[in-house]
């Protein structure tokens, strides 16, 4: 596996290793071991997965403490542009964002610490989207922050006008008005 460290402490991008043949190709998707010998020693407890059509944008979210998430993130099919920013307050990457283009086709994962917001808008149609979480979903404890907020100006890939927001995501406050739950 090749790891690629980012301009975020703690936000990796990970490539696995694939064996093509005639056949096709296999890859480990995970493996606990290779993600420890690589410093992410996370208990997964959950896997969610998500379709959605082409422009949908899913984020930004986070969970605050004691239900915060570690996110190791991937597509099954498609495509999406996949964000995460740095959310702990006295970071030095505070307010900074990482944006990687993850595919069916180029297998990279990108592993979101606990304290960073994370997001994604799907670039094809029927995008199968998978979450493996370090905590369990505890509504109480949602949070998040408009995926277009002015402040953090993250290059979606896509017209605001494309995008496909839920009602719930649209109310998000700005960076700037949202008191973030996470330290550094």
């Amino acid at each position: 596996m090749t790891v690629t460290e980012t301009l975020i402490p703690g936000v990796l991008i990970l490539e696995p290793r694939v064996f093509t043949d005639d056949r096709g190709y296999f890859f480990e998707s995970y493996s606990k071991r290779t993600l420890a010998e690589v410093g992410i020693d996370a208990d997964f407890v959950q896997d969610n997965q998500s379709k959605s059509q082409k422009g949908t944008v899913r984020g930004l979210h986070a969970q605050a403490n004691p239900f915060a998430q570690g996110k190791l993130v991937r597509v099954l099919q498609g495509s999406v542009m996949d964000v995460a920013v740095d959310a702990r307050v006295g970071s030095p990457t505070y307010g900074k964002h990482v944006a990687v283009e993850l595919t069916a086709a180029n297998n990279l994962q990108l592993w979101v610490p606990a304290g960073c917001l994370h997001g994604f808008v799907t670039l094809e149609d029927d995008t199968i989207f998978s979450y493996k979480v370090t905590n369990y979903y505890d509504k109480a404890s949602e949070t998040g922050v408009l995926w277009n907020c002015p402040e953090l100006a993250i290059g979606w890939g896509i017209a605001e006008t494309e995008a496909v927001v839920s009602a719930k995501d649209q109310i998000l406050p700005s960076f700037a008005d949202w008191q973030s739950p996470f330290n550094y």
